[in-house]
């Protein structure tokens, strides 16, 4: 009986050996090559930091493979991470960075090279960033709405009031949508109903709004 190993698409050097390995150590070799193969693409893989905290179901997707994520897992660039609608998930980055992710959230870390340097696209759902010590000075989160240029420590974003808003709480954004750019400092924040349309006027939220959009990512 040919088995697949002895077929002739096979041939030189390698044919002799593999049709005289019994079937056993036949999978056996097979299995060790795609575990092998397995591995040296996770170790090419750049971590970017792990799960500080999750309550409830979340995943990662790296090329197009998901992983679920629980505390202490590690999350890496190009990972797509994701909340249920039941979820909580917080992400620290690097050693000053956390990104606290509320239900239905959905961001791909695209780029993340320091402390202070990185690129997130950002999908939907409501998230805030915070970064310990010195302001960072090149941040940005992309997302269906406009793009978020991050030099605050604790920023908000995600859906308040029936629209896409941008808070912040401490240090200062430039919100760019629909080729216009609002800059935000503490206290302020500010709205876009849909993609493509501009953002409202910067404007001091209400304490009961603020405290809400918060409270939607713990």
């Amino acid at each position: 009986m040919t088995t697949l190993l002895e077929r002739p698409a096979l041939s030189g050097r390698f044919k002799a050996p593999l049709r005289n390995l019994g079937g056993c150590w036949t999978r056996r070799a097979l299995l060790g090559g795609m575990v092998c193969a397995i591995g040296l693409r996770s170790y090419a893989a750049t971590e970017a930091g792990f799960v500080e905290s999750c309550v409830g179901a979340a995943e990662a997707i790296h090329e197009r493979v998901a992983r679920p994520l629980e505390d202490g897992a590690k999350v890496f660039i190009e990972d797509l991470v994701s909340t249920h609608q039941d979820s909580r998930l917080v992400l620290l980055l690097g050693a000053a960075t956390r990104i606290r992710m509320g239900r239905g959230t959905r961001l791909r870390i695209d780029k993340f090279l320091t402390e202070a340097k990185g690129e997130f696209t950002f999908e939907s759902g409501p998230l805030l960033l915070e970064h310990e010590g010195p302001p960072p000075h090149d941040l940005r989160l992309r997302s269906p709405y406009g793009i978020i240029a991050v030099r605050g420590t604790r920023v908000f974003a995600g859906p308040s009031n029936g629209k896409f808003g941008v808070f912040v709480e401490r240090g200062v954004v430039d919100f760019t949508a629909g080729g216009a750019t609002v800059r935000l400092e503490a206290g302020l924040g500010s709205d876009v109903r849909r993609p493509g349309e501009k953002p409202s006027a910067p404007s001091y939220w209400k304490p009961e709004r603020a405290v809400e959009a918060l409270q939607s990512v713990y």
